[in-house]
């Protein structure tokens, strides 16, 4: 497939995807343009793996010179190099793109919210898990359970980046004795972080399962004001509660994203 042709179904997956959000995109040249100052943009992916693979990053501010773009890339699998960019598209919609929108929004209905001791100054907006593979009820009834972020905490405060959002890919899974734990921060792989999500007893079972969390990280200064009516009637942005004990509802949304063909 020609670059240009690649490019254009990226760019209709990419407006088909945040649809379901309820948001609407539309191509603009080289990116895909937003509500707001919001877009999407899109670039090649490095190496021979290109093929099923997307990168794309979420420009939150778009014609300021500093505007914080969040880049990220996922891969998708199918019969044809569409059907693969269309599934990783969804793949990078269902964890990644699901924080951006809460980000912008606000309202607690695309991701959740959390505030850890372990990450002074650091507020996290986090997407649904996407999970599969055989038998993945056990990982995802795991991620259910605990809260990875702050067992990795030690390691990532080092490596966030003061003064903007950052974005945090979590990818585990494999099977036992052949696994694999990885996190990137702002694109580039964190060998600190990674390994200390590998020392986390998350199930590895005899076949194949992998998981996929995306969180963004942001301070008071960095946060975006969620998206409120305008006018005299607008209400004041309320940042929605940390969650409770257990984020059950990460997985729960996973779930009817799952259902959904998201």
């Amino acid at each position: 497939m020609r670059p240009q042709d690649r490019l254009a179904v990226i760019q209709r997956c990419v407006v088909r995807e945040m649809a379901r959000f309820g948001q609407e995109f539309t191509v603009d040249g080289e990116v895909v343009r937003g509500p707001g100052t919001t877009a999407v943009a899109v670039r090649e992916h490095p190496g021979d793996d290109g093929a099923g693979h997307v990168d794309l990053g979420y420009v939150l501010r778009l014609g300021r010179a500093d505007a914080p773009v969040v880049w990220d890339c996922a891969a998708g699998l199918g019969k044809t190099e569409e059907e693969k960019l269309a599934n990783a598209v969804r793949m990078w919609a269902t964890t990644t793109a699901s924080a951006l929108v809460e980000l912008t929004e606000g309202r607690g209905e695309h991701g959740d919210h959390a505030d850890y001791p372990q990450l002074p100054h650091w507020h996290a907006v986090q997407g649904p898990a996407a999970v599969f593979g055989f038998g993945n009820e056990r990982l995802a009834g795991w991620l259910a359970e605990h809260r990875v972020l702050p067992a990795l905490a030690p390691a990532l405060l080092p490596e966030l980046a003061v003064g903007r959002p950052n974005g945090v890919k979590l990818f585990l899974g494999g099977k036992a004795g052949d696994d694999v734990a990885e996190v990137r921060i702002n694109g580039e792989v964190s060998e600190g972080a990674s390994a200390a999500l590998r020392a986390l007893d998350w199930p590895r079972g005899e076949r194949l399962c992998w998981a996929r969390l995306f969180v963004l990280l942001t301070t008071r200064e960095t946060a975006l004001p969620p998206a409120v009516p305008t006018g005299p009637a607008a209400p004041a942005p309320v940042r929605p509660p940390a969650p409770a004990a257990r984020p059950r509802g990460l997985l729960a949304r996973w779930r009817q994203a799952g259902r959904a063909g998201r």
